[in-house]
């Protein structure tokens, strides 16, 4: 399984950039996602970018994945709140119909 890493340019290169995030810096490709900034934020798979995201969409995704951490490491961290998605099983049918595509069952 991949996880994709929201990960900072701090310097960039002609097809790649140096980008910070989750206690490490790597130098990635920037091939799928075009020249980026100092600055932006990238999801990182495997060293390279797949997709630009904007700040508050790489702080949901490190907010999630520091609860999968503390869930791996058998802490409970439920004073840190939910994770930055709704499970299907906490959602209404509409709800389900909207996430899906479905039409709504009345």
């Amino acid at each position: 399984m991949c996880i994709g890493i929201p990960m900072q340019v701090i310097e960039t290169q002609p097809g790649h950039a140096l980008v910070q995030g989750r206690g490490e810096v790597r130098r990635v490709n920037t091939a799928l996602v075009g020249e980026p900034r100092q600055g932006d934020w990238l999801l990182i798979f495997l060293d390279a970018a797949r997709e630009a995201l904007s700040p508050s969409r790489a702080a949901e995704v490190n907010a999630t994945l520091d609860l999968l951490d503390a869930a791996m490491a058998g802490l409970d961290n439920t004073a840190q709140g939910s994770a930055a998605f709704e499970l299907p099983s906490a959602m209404s049918a509409e709800q389900l119909a909207a996430l899906t595509g479905a039409p709504a069952r009345g």
